[in-house]
């Protein structure tokens, strides 16, 4: 007889699996517990923060998503708006709020791809923090200038550019924001110096662009959109990839720079651990609000187009252009002051 056929042998292999066993139980729980807890969601209000103001593209955005949403989901979607800190306050609280899926928040490429690479100590990691449950929206930046310049072309403003090196005055929001970083890329594929001047706000810049105190600037479509409609400002241009329904006469600047592309999007996110079955249900119901034609419609009329797709497409979304636009901040030399 070896060791195999001894009582004590016996003993130890039913004491082991009774370990296993008890192991299991926390798993099955925790299973059941997250299935129990999606089957009820949502049994009262969310909250959707924002990291900007009021009356921002973000903003914006959050309260179109939020008025379809709530039908989605059957409960309301409250947007509640927590500026500041160079969008990090407002992500700062979904990061630390309970993985419930009672508070989410929107998350501008700012916010996710272009901040991080700039603020040197942000109060939360980006992959370890947050869940992407959707992209929501897909958009442009606007290239424009004041109706004082002489140019009124991409091809004749890369020329003027290029004949009055260091002249040219290119504002943007603040210093970091996607316009800001969408002017640098321009300022490198096209070989031309142009100063960047930091404002305190998009609609600040915008009242000085169209005053002639600043020559250029790149900045969201939803925000600059009824200057240029009103011809305030000269358009010259979009940052994605195909034309703007809104302004389908106007070339994108890829057509003129090849391999310029500067898109901007805005997704919802959520503190990691939520549940996966409520992750699908909030993916699903995002999914099917930014189908709506009332959702559809407001947005066409600014420019910006539906997003959708998974968590991880959303997740993949983030990783590209973090990486393309850390890229762009350290050949810049961009510094958040």
């Amino acid at each position: 007889m070896d060791g195999r056929d001894k009582p004590g042998h016996d003993k130890a292999e039913a004491g082991a699996d009774d370990m296993r066993r008890f192991a299991l139980i926390p798993l099955i729980f925790a299973c059941f517990v997250g299935t129990a807890s999606a089957a009820g969601y949502p049994d009262h209000p969310i909250r959707l923060i924002v990291p900007q103001a009021a009356g921002s593209a973000t903003d914006n955005t959050a309260r179109i998503l939020a008025a379809e949403l709530s039908k989605e989901l059957g409960q309301l979607v409250i947007v509640d708006d927590r500026p500041g800190g160079a969008l990090t306050l407002g992500l700062d609280l979904v990061a630390k709020s309970p993985p419930d899926g009672y508070t989410l928040g929107m998350g501008p490429i700012g916010a996710l791809a272009i901040t991080r690479h700039i603020v040197k100590k942000l109060p939360y990691d980006i992959e370890r923090d947050f869940q992407p449950i959707a992209l929501t929206t897909r958009g442009h930046l606007l290239l424009a200038v004041s109706p004082k310049l002489p140019v009124k072309s991409i091809q004749e403003l890369i020329a003027y550019a290029k004949a009055n090196p260091g002249k040219l005055t290119n504002a943007s929001s603040s210093n970091g924001s996607p316009g800001h970083v969408g002017g640098e890329l321009f300022k490198f594929m096209t070989g031309t110096k142009i100063v960047h001047v930091p404002y305190r706000g998009g609609a600040l810049a915008i009242q000085d662009l169209m005053a002639g105190r600043v020559d250029m600037m790149f900045e969201s479509l939803q925000s600059i959109a009824p200057s240029a409609r009103a011809g305030l400002v000269h358009p010259l241009g979009v940052s994605g990839a195909a034309r703007s329904p809104a302004f389908p006469e106007l070339p994108t600047i890829g057509e003129v720079v090849p391999g310029y592309l500067a898109p901007t999007w805005t997704g919802v996110i959520a503190p990691a651990g939520v549940p996966r079955p409520i992750v699908d249900k909030l993916n699903a119901a995002i999914n099917q609000a930014i189908k709506s034609e009332a959702f559809k419609e407001k947005f066409a009329k600014i420019g910006a187009g539906p997003g959708g797709g998974t968590p991880e497409d959303f997740a993949a979304t983030i990783k590209a252009d973090s990486a393309k636009w850390g890229d762009v901040i350290k050949r810049a030399g961009i510094k958040f002051e």
